[in-house]
């Protein structure tokens, strides 16, 4: 009659979305889209962490900021729309709403979307001061690369 809980939780289990994780350089490659898209909508201070030996829940963090709430949620859209149009699949997309801190869920990348004060007093960078910090290649800036600090 009833289902055992093991049962239930396999039924569940089944019944979620499925997600291919990406390996270190599709996570990369995604990362870079992200980080085109955001420079794209002139994003602020971008970084880019590998987390990978920091905890394994994820390969990278994109961190960027916007100068306003608008901006941070335009910054979003376009990552959002340039990830879409390719094979990496966002699982989830939080803050956008507010647009003061939004982030970007791909499995392999993380991409946080900061308004300027609230990047200051969260401060990613200090609390993940283990991971790497990768370069951003200069070509992703165009012209204007040289205002840019990598």
């Amino acid at each position: 009659m009833g289902k055992s809980i093991e049962s239930l939780t396999e039924l569940k289990s089944s019944q979620r979305k499925t997600h291919v994780s990406l390996d270190r350089d599709d996570s990369l490659q995604c990362a870079y889209a992200a980080i085109r898209a955001a420079l794209d909508k002139k994003a602020e201070n971008l970084k880019l962490l590998d987390l990978a030996s920091c905890g394994g829940f994820t390969d990278f963090f994109v961190v960027c900021s916007g100068t306003s709430d608008r901006h941070v949620q335009t910054i979003t859209d376009a990552v959002e729309k340039a990830l879409s149009q390719t094979s990496w699949e966002i699982l989830s997309i939080e803050g956008k709403l507010d647009g003061r801190w939004i982030v970007i869920d791909c499995a392999g990348v993380i991409v946080h979307v900061f308004l300027d004060a609230l990047r200051e007093y969260y401060d990613l960078e200090t609390l993940w001061s283990d991971a790497k910090r990768c370069p951003i290649p200069s070509e992703f800036y165009g012209d204007a690369g040289t205002r840019y600090d990598n």
